[in-house]
């Protein structure tokens, strides 16, 4: 026999409980109650911010600023839920520009922790200190500004504390969370102390320089800026280049109007961009900023604000995608041949460690990287051409065969290239130091026209094992990856032709029904040109059923009901054109790397100059169509170190 339990009445919950349970959603951790902090300090237009720890945050919090102050008489009302001088009303809350306008956070952090706040305007003639417990107000000593200290954080809610993890984790949540804020505001400096010691400082400066300052100088060497208006919205910052990629998604920050926010459309248009450059599940690097009229986001949807929504999603993502492209899409080569500075490689080590110093380079070897040779100085490792032989064939850039058709790549007969990962025969051996025989000895070739600049990836030298191209550069040795490289050239110039050309469909002899939700239906509807533009013919058979009667002809292989679903189900969110356009260049993909010159495929010293001036040439040369490197520079001191030239 079961007995239903006695009704409860309906009651009116304390203002402490009230308080308490929203604490449950703002203040996750000491970080929580450091970044709310920090958000009413620059609200109130502090310079100088000053972050002091004890035991990572859990002991004690006390924020420090030099902000307008906060007058004697409202500073009851601080601590009360829902007082706020930031909004006023709806038409203010749809356009908020202040960090904070909840009214939350002081009370809620009340509320589990024992806080106190100190206080002084510019008419004030001392600070006055309010207790947050006992509501005593009393005379203070500090010039204009506010501190707010907070203790034992989770003393009145023990179950809570016992989540916290250990000292040193919790210091490091904080110092992100500060770190987050100086990113955004360059013109404020931060410090943060932790047991009485300082462990980071951020003096006011440029944004370059707090970048910089923050996430170092390898982020700054190893990354592109950013910086796109598109309609309403302005993207600008810094992306980090593919090879500046982490295993941890740990320096990636998206700024909303300056308020730091986590939003996976935001992230995926990133992610999209460096959809063909990154290798495997590498994390790109950046620091990007997003400026939008404050009616067209709506920053009200989470108590702790680090999530957003935005009027028009679509518009965003592609205003995203669309500026890193532009970033990344420039290799190093291009840029250099535009005579423009570039990054170095990120993460490339010197050989054998430590640095080498200036002096280690000798005066042939210094005058060799500041006035490389011409080109009629230049003298490649070619072999004789036998008399009979067919003349040499320039690179043929983008033949017949890249792509399907039946013509040879190269030459069929070609001057032979020294493979120097194999030993040499012993017919091959020099007769005496210095000296080879006529027939094996080095020719100088004359490339078809000679460039009035530098070429940034040099000359071409050798091949070695197959594989690789050798060249001299002014900088030292650039290594060629050659099946990569040309795979990237070849990939790029079919995007480039599908870019110009209508989607063809093909119809289906049997069209194929599924069945689709409320959603796909009406989205198959409203988008139906959309759909037909992209090659997809869509339409309703019922009111549950849809029916597919045509596929892009570049997709025929394809899943027709898999792809249509997914383009149904990102057409309310994002661009449909993203869909086919990553099926598309799968496909692509796939014919470049069938398409590109294969290992152990030998090239002439003319055909290597050409796959050089080439990557140059070509967008995103850096990288092959996997996100792998297609090349690699070693400079003169890296070589001097091999060798330890100059000890």
């Amino acid at each position: 026999m079961t007995t239903s339990s006695a009704r409860r009445n309906i009651r009116e919950l304390p203002d402490e409980l009230i308080s308490q349970i929203a604490a449950g959603e703002v203040v996750e951790r000491p970080a929580s109650v450091v970044r709310e902090l920090v958000d009413n300090a620059l609200d109130a237009g502090a310079r100088q911010i000053t972050v002091k720890l004890l035991a990572g945050g859990i002991r004690q919090i006390l924020v420090e600023d030099d902000g307008s102050g906060i007058p004697t008489d409202e500073l009851p009302l601080a601590l009360k839920r829902h007082a706020t001088s930031k909004i006023g009303s709806l038409h203010d809350l749809e356009s908020v520009a202040t960090m904070g306008f909840r009214g939350e956070a002081l009370a809620a952090i009340a509320s589990v922790s024992d806080m106190a706040i100190a206080s002084r305007t510019a008419e004030d003639a001392h600070a006055h200190r309010l207790d947050a417990r006992s509501g005593e107000l009393s005379p203070a000593a500090r010039g204009v500004g506010t501190s707010v200290e907070v203790r034992e954080l989770f003393f009145s809610t023990p179950a809570r504390r016992k989540f916290l993890k250990t000292e040193g984790t919790e210091l490091a949540h904080c110092l992100e969370a500060v770190r987050r804020h100086a990113l955004a505001r360059p013109d404020v400096g931060f410090a943060v102390w932790h047991e009485g010691k300082l462990v980071e400082q951020w003096r006011a400066g440029s944004p370059d320089q707090r970048v910089v300052d923050v996430l170092g100088d390898d982020f700054m060497s190893t990354s592109r800026a950013v910086e796109m208006s598109m309609g309403p919205m302005r993207v600008y910052g810094y992306t980090g280049l593919p090879d500046a990629a982490r295993s941890r998604a740990d320096q990636q920050y998206f700024y909303v109007n300056g308020r730091h926010v986590r939003d996976k459309l935001l992230s995926h248009g990133v992610r999209a961009a460096y959809e063909d450059v990154l290798h495997g599940s590498r994390q790109p690097t950046y620091v990007l900023f997003i400026e939008i009229a404050p009616d067209r986001v709506d920053v009200n949807v989470h108590p702790t604000k680090i999530e957003v929504r935005f009027r028009d999603s679509r518009e965003v993502h592609q205003a995203v995608r669309k500026s890193v492209e532009a970033a990344l899409a420039l290799s190093r080569a291009t840029l250099a041949a535009a005579g423009e500075a570039v990054a170095p490689f990120a993460g490339s080590p010197n050989p054998v460690g430590g640095t080498v110093p200036a002096s280690s380079v000798d005066g042939a070897v210094a005058s060799s990287v500041q006035a490389p040779l011409s080109v009629n100085q230049q003298s490649p490792l070619a072999w004789q051409r036998p008399a009979d032989a067919a003349p040499e064939r320039r690179w043929a850039g983008w033949p017949q065969a890249d792509v399907g058709g039946s013509t040879s790549f190269l030459a069929s007969e070609r001057m032979p290239v020294p493979n120097l990962g194999q030993p040499a025969s012993d017919q091959d051996q020099p007769t005496s130091f210095g000296f080879a025989p006529e027939s094996l000895r080095p020719v100088t070739t004359q490339p078809a026209e000679t460039p009035s600049h530098e070429w940034p990836l040099g000359r071409a030298l050798a091949q070695v094992g197959g594989v690789f191209v050798l060249a001299e550069n002014a900088h030292g040795l650039v290594i060629v990856d050659m099946h990569a490289a040309h795979e990237r050239i070849v990939y790029e110039r079919l995007k480039a032709q599908l870019a110009h050309e209508r989607l063809e469909s093909q119809p289906l002899l049997i069209p194929q029904s599924f069945a689709a939700t409320p959603q796909e239906i009406a989205t198959a509807e409203s988008q139906r040109e959309a759909l037909m533009s992209l090659g997809l013919d869509i339409d309703a058979l019922g009111p549950t059923t849809l029916a597919l009667r045509s596929v892009p002809l570049a997709l025929t292989q394809a899943d027709g009901v898999d792809l249509a679903r997914s383009v149904l189900a990102e057409l309310a969110q994002l661009d449909a054109s993203d869909v086919i356009k990553r099926a598309q260049h799968e496909l692509l993909a796939t014919m470049a790397c069938h398409g590109a010159v294969r290992a152990n495929r030998q090239l002439t010293i003319t055909e290597m100059n050409a796959l050089l001036r080439d990557m140059e040439a070509t967008d995103r040369a850096d990288q092959c169509n996997h996100g792998r490197p297609t090349w690699r520079q070693l400079s003169m001191r890296e070589l001097d170190a091999l060798f330890m030239r100059g000890r």
